[in-house]
C-alpha cells in the first residue's frame, strides 16, 4: 500500500448551490479550466431541499483557488462559495478492508481499531471490514498504522464541515 497524501496545501470549499442538473457539472468545470485537481466532493441536500451543500476539498496554490472561489460565486446557480479557515467542525467517514487470518494478528488489528475509536462492521474467516470516522488527518494515521496489515480495499466519503457557532456554513 502507498503511503498516504500529506495534504499541506489542502483547501475546503463549501458552495451553497440551487438544487438543479447541471450545477455539478459547471462547478468541476471552474476547477478543471484552472488546473484544480479536486480530492473529494461531496454533496448533500440542504435544510429546505431547494439547495445542495457541496463540500469540495482541493490541492493548490491559494492564488488559483481564490479565483476559483470568485468564479463559482458568479454562476447564476451558486447562492454562496467560500474556502473555511476558521472554527468549524469537519468530519470524514472510512470504510477499510483487511485480509486477516492470523488470530495473534487479529487481536492486534482489533487493538489498532480500538484505539482509533474505530469498529468493526464486518468480520468473515479471513477478512474483516473496519469503520471509521474522524478528521482527515486522524484517518491518515489509522491508514498509516493499518498499512502494516493487508489492506485489500478503502472507500473514503471526503470531508464534510460546518462552521461552528452564529457563522454560516
Amino acid at each position: 500500500m502507498s503511503q498516504p497524501i500529506l495534504r499541506t496545501d489542502s483547501h475546503t470549499i463549501s458552495l451553497l448551490v440551487a438544487n438543479k442538473p447541471g450545477v455539478l457539472v459547471r462547478i468541476a468545470l471552474v476547477f478543471s479550466r484552472r488546473g484544480f485537481n479536486i480530492e473529494s466532493l461531496v454533496v448533500s441536500p440542504d435544510l429546505d431541499g431547494r439547495f445542495s451543500r457541496m463540500t469540495i476539498t482541493a490541492r493548490g496554490d491559494r492564488s488559483v483557488l481564490e479565483q476559483i472561489i470568485k468564479q463559482a460565486a458568479k454562476l447564476v446557480d451558486v447562492v454562496s462559495a467560500n474556502e473555511h479557515e476558521g472554527e468549524h467542525v469537519e468530519k470524514e467517514l472510512a470504510l477499510i478492508k483487511i485480509s486477516i487470518k492470523d488470530e495473534q494478528k487479529r487481536a492486534q488489528l482489533l487493538q489498532i481499531v480500538h484505539h482509533f475509536k474505530a469498529e468493526t462492521v464486518d468480520l468473515a474467516q479471513e477478512s474483516l471490514v473496519i469503520q471509521a470516522t474522524g478528521s482527515t488527518k486522524k484517518l491518515d494515521a489509522m491508514i498509516e498504522m493499518l498499512s502494516a496489515y493487508t489492506i485489500k480495499e478503502i472507500v473514503r466519503t471526503g470531508k464534510v464541515l460546518m462552521a461552528r457557532g452564529k457563522e454560516k456554513t
